[in-house]
């Protein structure tokens, strides 16, 4: 014997759109949030105001970041190029910042955060100039893509003493919870 509402489509339609609303919020619950990396000066794959480079302040842009992973021990910012020297024939990946040992209850960086001495609870590692801190993009020729990727760690890492970036790689290996990446362009005016 079939039941009333499969004998009547309609009325198994109606009953079926009148649970609807609760199912999808039964199913945003059990979502797991998406680890986002945000700026206010660009978005993914566009270009990066000239402010953020050589070519204007070379401060380092606002950056915002959410959703990070249960578990969350510290963070590590990395921002390299890896269209250096020539997009059309690149050879070596030119690092712009790197940061490690963010505290995960940090959400972000302001404007020019990059170009003053990392905060207590922070370390910097150096950049392909040999120094710590933000160099922003300065492309010899062609539009590079500049990454900025953020790592989740599920540990804090020991005092690297002005790492490279391949080091605080090594160190991060086994470590990480989660990844995200946002990606910026550049190219020199007249270039």
């Amino acid at each position: 014997m079939m039941s009333r509402s499969i004998q009547n489509p309609l009325a198994a339609l109606v009953a079926l759109l009148m649970l609807m609303p609760v199912m999808l919020r039964a199913g945003q619950k059990g979502e797991a949030m998406t680890f986002e990396l945000t700026s206010t000066a660009f978005r993914n794959m566009g270009a990066i105001p000239a402010l953020y480079t050589c070519e204007g302040k070379n401060i380092s842009p606002p950056l915002t970041w959410k959703n990070i992973p249960k578990g969350t021990k510290s963070l590590v910012l990395i921002v390299d190029d890896p269209d250096a020297p020539d997009p059309a024939a690149p050879k070596f990946t030119w690092v712009h910042w790197v940061l490690y040992n963010i505290p995960p209850g940090k959400t972000g960086f302001a404007e020019g955060a990059g170009n003053h001495p990392a905060e207590t609870e922070m370390q910097e590692g150096f950049n392909s100039w040999n120094r710590g801190g933000y160099g922003g993009p300065c492309p010899p020729i062609g539009t590079h893509r500049y990454f900025f990727k953020l790592y989740a760690l599920d540990t804090v890492i020991d005092d690297l003493l002005s790492p490279l970036k391949a080091d605080v790689e090594a160190a991060m290996q086994g470590h990480i919870l989660g990844e995200t990446v946002l990606i910026g362009t550049y190219k020199k005016r007249g270039k």
